[in-house]
């Protein structure tokens, strides 16, 4: 799952798919350049070179019903610097109506 602001993108990639092929298949998605692409896991920056599992992404960590988190910061204007990394947390649905809840079954 890759994550900027509000956008979240989920990806099923292998363990050996370099970052920079990530980037790539995000950019068709994003139609954002991968030169103005920088990928972030736990607060460090992933290297272009490197692939994923190198990167510390591999199925013991990044399953589909439990997605790990990458973050995407793009470049502000050609050549120019990177944004601040900016993640929005989900929004929280609203309670449930006494209607809809489940109720304990009458035996």
């Amino acid at each position: 799952m890759i994550r900027r602001k509000q956008c979240t993108v989920l990806t099923d990639t292998k363990e050996s798919t370099t970052v920079l092929e990530l980037k790539s298949g995000l950019s068709g998605i994003l139609k954002v350049s991968q030169d103005d692409m920088r990928l972030w896991k736990d607060g460090l920056i992933m290297e272009d070179g490197k692939t994923l599992s190198d990167s510390g992404v591999t199925v013991h960590n990044a399953q589909a019903m439990t997605p790990l988190q990458l973050g995407l910061a793009i470049r502000t204007e050609e050549g120019g610097e990177f944004e601040e990394l900016a993640i929005e947390q989900f929004s929280v649905p609203p309670e449930l109506p006494e209607a809809l809840k489940q109720q304990e079954p009458a035996c």
